[in-house]
């Protein structure tokens, strides 16, 4: 028989007979293998799809990754020179567990050891409760490399972006901040925040780091020169409207994220809106002389000492100026009655439309959004007199810079700005040509001339001339002794390129300090004579033009 083997047993008693039958065999084993094959490719394609879905959770975990980095992601913001303002990091916060910790005794001696700053008592008390805390957020490369190296496992590491500002506070009031959210809420942070979230190119500004710091650096030492309130400086580009410098104090670091709500800290160059007395002389010739009024050398015969205006007296401040003088003489002497005769032969509208042309009575359009508006007032005689030597009427400096910049360049309109221009804009001419030649050629004598009030602002070689401005600060039913002194300069007068303006909010006088004039004759004076301009605002514009003139000259090859 096929497949069959035959076996027969014997015992004593009985005769056995098995047949072994091959083809059950194999049938048999058949049926395993195919069970076995079956399990293994279940076991395979389970294998699989516990593949595929840790890599699908994977992708899923770095997808939603990216989008968390992508929303908190923000565009660069540079400098004229492309050094970094603000900028989007990857940082590393460090946290402890306190349920983890493997030797407490022995993780607080090591973190002495990295931190020796912390307050560690603090932290043994977060240790007894058991609760997870953040130990140290945007670790440092070297102390992150430190403290993982301690392999305890109690400490946790969490990778985020965030927001730096390498510069600190030297741009604070000009970049602004974000909130907890991503959101810009001042400065260029807010008024730019589409642009920065969508995370393209970086934005770079007018502004120059180096010139920033050294102004920031003198308003911060003559702040304590004068024991001032606060202080306050622009440098813009007469021709482009390109601000170069924007200096407020005090100022802050953006980078501790605090909510500021003392008013002390406004931004007092586009925010703060002041009364800045005989800078406004200036805009009064210059409508004389738009509206052919007068000239330089026209004559006022007879100015009286004191004029009434209502139930107001309006009076000379420096009782010995003279009773006759010229337009130009009125302006270098910084003659109240003179400048009230030259605005009323210019009339009430005109010098109003004078006015709104150089954008100072009205807001001002701006890249940030902390812009203060000028108090409105209402026209009469009486204000027409007053707002001609800069009493009664308010606006900022942003708008006083504005204003110089459009006398000093030939009467062509500028839109001031802090985002640096891929093309040039054509300026509109809006006032007479001899305007700024004429103005700028006073503003030059009051520096240099022995009746001028800014004697301490002629700085060798740059030409400076301007106006200062001395004002009493305005209370609630009148006005207090204390004082805004503003010096506003252009330089050089022969071909301006520079409106540079100071303001010190409430200076005081100094006895001790040691005033060098700049006229070549070696005389220093010690100790402030008078609370004014003359002797705090454009003292400090001398210092600041001495530091920042060179690499003016240098960087933007400027020729004096």
């Amino acid at each position: 028989m096929k497949n069959k083997e035959r076996f027969i047993l014997y015992d004593n008693n009985n005769e056995f007979e098995y047949t072994k039958n091959k083809s059950d065999i194999n049938i048999r084993f058949n049926r395993v293998a195919f069970i076995f094959f079956i399990f293994f490719i279940i076991s395979i394609i389970y294998s699989i799809h516990l593949v595929h879905l840790g890599s699908r959770n994977s992708d899923d975990l770095n997808k939603n990754q990216i989008k968390v980095f992508s929303k908190l992601k923000r565009a660069d913001i540079v400098d004229r020179n492309d050094n970094f303002l603000a900028r989007t990091v990857s940082s590393i916060d460090i946290g402890i567990n306190p349920v983890e910790i493997i030797d407490e005794e022995k993780l607080l001696l090591n973190l002495r050891y990295i931190f020796p700053n912390k307050d560690y008592e603090s932290i043994k008390l977060k240790f007894k409760k058991k609760k997870f805390f953040w130990f140290e957020k945007k670790i440092s490369d070297e102390n992150y490399e430190k403290i993982m190296m301690l392999g305890d496992k109690s400490i946790k590491s969490e990778e985020k972006l965030t927001r730096i500002y390498p510069q600190k506070n030297l741009f604070s009031h000009i970049i602004g901040q974000i909130d907890d959210d991503n959101n810009g809420i001042s400065g260029l942070e807010k008024s730019l925040d589409e642009e920065l979230k969508k995370d393209k190119d970086k934005i770079r500004l007018t502004v120059d780091k180096d010139i920033q710091f050294l102004i920031r650096e003198e308003l911060i030492k003559f702040n304590e020169v004068f024991k001032t309130k606060g202080s306050a400086a622009i440098l813009i580009d007469v021709n482009s409207g390109e601000i170069l410098s924007l200096t407020s104090l005090p100022d802050f670091d953006p980078n501790q994220r605090i909510n500021i709500t003392d008013e002390n800290y406004i931004n007092r160059v586009t925010k703060g809106v002041y009364e800045f007395g005989s800078v406004f002389k200036t805009f009064t010739l210059a409508a004389g002389i738009h509206e052919k009024v007068i000239e330089p050398e026209t004559q006022f015969k007879n100015l009286e000492k004191s004029i009434q205006c209502g139930k107001n007296t309006i009076s000379e401040y420096d009782k010995k100026i003279p009773s006759n003088l010229t337009a130009e003489q009125i302006l270098i002497r910084s003659g109240n009655i003179g400048s009230v005769r030259i605005a009323q032969a210019i009339g009430l509208e005109k010098f109003k439309n004078f006015l709104n042309k150089l954008s100072l009575i009205s807001a001002i359009k701006f890249d940030i959004e902390e812009v203060g508006i000028p108090l409105p007032f209402r026209w009469g005689k009486c204000k027409l007199a007053t707002t001609s030597y800069g009493h009664g009427i308010t606006t900022t400096i942003l708008q006083l810079a504005n204003a110089y910049s459009i006398i000093a360049n030939g009467g062509y309109k500028i839109n001031p700005t802090l985002i640096k221009k891929k093309s040039k804009i054509k300026n509109k001419k809006i006032l007479d040509n001899d305007v700024s030649k004429k103005i700028n050629s006073i503003l030059r004598k009051i520096v240099t001339t022995k009746e001028g009030t800014a004697s301490l602002a002629n700085v060798e070689g740059y030409q400076v001339g301007g106006k200062t401005g001395t004002a009493q600060t305005s209370i609630v039913g009148g006005y207090s002794n204390k004082k805004i002194n503003t010096f506003a300069s252009v330089f050089p007068s022969s071909n301006p390129k520079y409106v540079f303006i100071v303001m010190l909010d409430e200076p005081k006088t100094n006895s001790e300090y040691i005033y060098n004039y700049r006229d070549g004759s070696g005389i220093k004076y010690k100790g402030t004579p008078f609370n004014t301009a003359g002797w705090t605002s454009v003292e400090v514009v001398g210092q600041i033009i001495e530091k920042i003139g060179p690499i003016l000259a240098t960087k933007y090859n400027e020729v004096y």
